[in-house]
């Protein structure tokens, strides 16, 4: 149970809402909805090895882990928040995922950038509405998605893109991790490896340029 750690979230499991709007564009939110938590509890721990309760009308939510080496079941409980519709279903929900958060199912959510998307890249329309100080409230319907995503070693977000729906990236961040890759570089080879190989061509006779070659 000590060594348990959940994998990272992929691209296809993070879903964009809407958080802010204005006249000059809109931000984004990245979240994840309870049936990748079940998913990941099921592929990680085995689904005869994890459960659920709820207290509090839904809003507490308990996910208990047994562990094998003190034979006892382990839990972590978290409270949500009401959805605008079936409030109590999204209740429960929220909870739900809110406790798998304490477990570290993707807890690498709250490391991403700020998410701003200008008009141009989305479309802002006014609502019709005037907000409390009588100033004209927008709206957007657009959709969006993540469509690559990567981590540094410490599980933090240093490769965004987010597309539209017509696939148009409309956000994207690259930056390296403590090493100075990029995700999607390979590992850059230890010293003792690059010395290890040149001993072996001169061994060999194998000039490099052959070897790039090849």
């Amino acid at each position: 149970m000590q060594k348990l750690s959940f994998r990272t979230l992929k691209a296809a499991e993070i879903d964009c809402r809407i958080s802010t709007v204005s006249q000059k564009g809109i931000s984004l939110l990245l979240y994840k909805d309870a049936r990748v938590d079940q998913n990941i509890l099921d592929e990680t721990v085995g689904p005869m090895n994890w459960q659920r309760s709820h207290s509090r009308d839904n809003a507490n939510c308990t996910v208990s882990l047994w562990d094998d080496e003190k034979q006892q079941w382990i839990s972590k409980e978290d409270t949500g928040t009401e959805s605008n519709t079936e409030k109590e279903k999204g209740l429960a929900s929220d909870s739900f995922k809110r406790a798998c958060f304490n477990w570290g199912i993707g807890r690498e959510l709250y490391t991403a950038p700020f998410i701003w998307i200008a008009v141009g890249d989305c479309k802002v329309v006014d609502s019709g509405r005037t907000d409390k100080y009588g100033k004209p409230v927008f709206t957007c319907y657009d959709k969006f998605k993540v469509s690559r995503i990567g981590y540094d070693t410490d599980r933090n977000i240093i490769d965004l893109v987010i597309v539209d729906k017509k696939g148009k990236a409309v956000f994207s961040i690259s930056r390296v991790d403590e090493n100075g890759n990029k995700p999607d570089d390979p590992p850059a080879l230890e010293e003792k490896y690059v010395n290890s190989l040149f001993l072996e061509l001169k061994r060999t006779g194998v000039g490099l340029s052959s070897l790039l070659k090849s």
